[in-house]
């Protein structure tokens, strides 16, 4: 048994959780957020089959791709009288970063 989390963007939690439900895995979906951007993620919790890791992973990706984005920076702290112009920055976001875990036991009650 393994346990697959994966950290993914939040405009692509609800698809991937649909497709993989769909595929017949349980999925459990947590928020939380990113530390750079501190935009809100999604981390998706599947436990698996080992032989259906390479499958789960394969959902992921297709459903996590990455893409740019324009974000304004948050502001430094700056001294009084400085003053702090963001510029939009053009970044990565989405995609996936994947867990896979060995479980030792597993109980569905």
């Amino acid at each position: 048994m393994k346990m697959v989390v994966a950290v993914v963007h939040m405009d692509d939690a609800g698809g991937l959780v649909k497709a993989l439900s769909q595929a017949g895995f349980g999925v459990t979906q947590a928020k939380s957020a990113g530390g750079f951007l501190r935009k809100q993620n999604a981390m998706i919790f599947a436990g698996v089959a080992a032989r259906d890791v390479d499958r789960v992973i394969g959902i992921i990706r297709e459903r996590c791709r990455s893409r740019t984005e324009q974000v304004s920076p948050l502001p430094p702290v700056v001294e009084p009288g400085e003053v702090y112009m963001p510029y939009p920055m053009e970044v990565e976001v989405g995609g996936a970063t994947i867990f896979v875990l060995d479980v030792e036991r597993f109980e569905k009650c």
